[in-house]
């Protein structure tokens, strides 16, 4: 068990860590998280035994909405467009389950891109690659919003905690997006829901993606995961 402290040198430590198959506390940009590189299955199986016994699926970060094409998502010019406008977390329906490891047999992901001046898009370009970020405490526990309660969570299960300070942000706003039927608020976290509807209904009289008859807002709820914080060209 290592720690180190969050600085701009330190990402390239943290994402060479990522690439060996370890697991890394980091900062994010809202609260503490827990990393894995999205295509090490070991990773994430060990992960999964840590941290989330429920077995739901964990959400990803990308940083290039090029990464929603590789992951086979169903998504629109409009969902692009929200996506860069709001670190937002997109629930979005996939063209099959694979990969199995990620999806655990359900057919959607949930993605989020991060602010651009962040240090954890800072390593997401460093890594050039997704990865699955569910926050820093056993599932049904609060969140760690310091290094030692991530560490006295998990001790020698995460191989490198690295150290930012107190995070005590909001978890990330979920919205399912329900192509080609508008969007499903899930969890009201960072980012007013409010917001990115107004946003979305704009956008609708820009492009023609949408139906003119589909829903703007459901009420209903989702069961995809009540615990999630918080998915490339050069």
């Amino acid at each position: 068990m290592k720690v180190i402290k969050l600085t701009r040198s330190s990402l390239d430590r943290v994402a060479n860590a990522l690439e060996k198959g370890k697991i890394v506390c980091f900062p994010t940009d809202t609260i503490y998280g827990l990393l894995a590189k999205a295509n090490n299955s070991d990773a994430i199986e060990k992960l999964y035994s840590i941290r989330r016994p429920s077995n739901r699926p964990f959400l990803m970060l990308i940083d290039s909405l090029y990464w929603l094409k590789d992951l086979g998502v169903i998504y629109s010019p409009i969902h692009e467009r929200l996506m860069n406008m709001f670190n937002a977390t997109f629930i979005f329906y996939k063209k099959n389950t694979f990969p199995l490891y990620l999806t655990r047999g359900r057919k959607s992901l949930a993605v989020r891109i991060p602010p651009f001046d962040s240090h954890v898009y800072e390593l997401l370009e460093y890594l050039n690659a997704p990865v699955v970020a569910p926050s820093a405490n056993p599932e049904g526990q609060e969140p760690a919003t310091r290094i030692k309660e991530a560490m006295d969570y998990f001790g020698n299960n995460v191989d490198l905690y690295v150290d930012g300070g107190v995070r005590k942000g909001k978890p990330s706003t979920i919205v399912r997006a329900l192509y080609p039927k508008g969007l499903r608020l899930i969890r009201e976290g960072n980012i007013p829901f409010k917001k990115i509807l107004q946003a979305y209904k704009e956008l609708r009289t820009t492009f023609s993606a949408l139906p003119e008859d589909a829903p703007l807002e459901s009420s209903s709820l989702d069961l995809f995961d009540s615990d999630l914080p918080f998915p490339p060209p050069r």
